[in-house]
């Protein structure tokens, strides 16, 4: 096989780990996919302090005990500087708080313009 055609079948064939040569995009890109994957573990997180929110607002747990009274502290903490500033912009909508699905919709958004967008243009 001549070094031309060795240089097109590389470029038809499917990415090999194996095969792949070590360029200087390799660590942007792997930089992306933790982004894209830190920003689905907040997503889970934010998920976690909506639903402690509702149990302690139901009385379904007591935040008294100090495990559960920790777990709630921590999940507002996490939680609370990104969903503060969504609060401060949205009307009063009474007892309904929304805020969380805007933030929803921003990790999906930002996810999606990873994955479409910076991901195969990095490669």
């Amino acid at each position: 096989m001549s070094p031309g055609n060795l240089a097109c079948s590389r470029l038809a064939t499917p990415l090999n780990v194996a095969t792949a040569s070590t360029s200087d995009l390799d660590p942007m890109r792997a930089l992306f996919i933790v982004l894209d994957k830190a920003l689905w573990f907040y997503f889970y997180l934010v998920v976690a302090a909506v639903i402690m929110s509702w149990l302690i607002a139901f009385n379904v747990v007591n935040t008294r005990n100090q495990f559960v009274g920790m777990i709630a502290d921590f999940l507002y903490r996490i939680s609370e500087p990104a969903l503060r500033p969504i609060r401060r912009r949205m009307p009063n909508l009474g007892g309904i708080d929304i805020s969380p699905i805007i933030l929803f919709f921003i990790i999906f958004f930002i996810s999606l313009v990873i994955n479409i967008y910076i991901l195969p243009n990095v490669f």
